[in-house]
């Protein structure tokens, strides 16, 4: 099977979005992001505060983030400040939504064969 149709991810959008739920799989990435999609902008020290984390370690998975999308990195001052980024989820989520519709769509044609055979 050619590689672009084995990725289901490279479908309509165009994207992989493995990265993205790679870089949310992890519990203390989720856990920044979970802290970041109130909207409201975080710089690395209050984020490192918060999660009895040193800076080093919450800026490693920040750049996983948003080397994922999921976040972006504002400077402010000589602070930078990272920001939950809705776009990218909101294509995830139809990504999924796809996904579920085939899932649904083939299960009701296994349940048609299977209540047809019966008969």
């Amino acid at each position: 099977m050619p590689k672009t149709e084995n990725n289901l991810g490279n479908g309509k959008h165009g994207r992989d979005f493995s990265v993205m739920f790679a870089a949310l799989g992890d519990p203390t990435r989720l856990a920044i992001f979970d802290r970041l999609a109130d909207g409201r902008p975080r710089s690395i020290s209050t984020l490192s505060d918060d999660a009895d984390m040193t800076r080093q370690a919450v800026t490693k998975h920040l750049r996983v983030l948003e080397g994922a999308g999921l976040v972006q990195n504002h400077k402010v001052g000589r602070e930078s400040h990272y920001a939950f980024c809705p776009e990218q989820l909101a294509q995830a989520r139809e990504y999924l939504d796809q996904v579920a519709g085939r899932w649904e769509s083939a299960l009701m044609r296994l349940k048609t064969f299977v209540e047809g055979d019966g008969s």
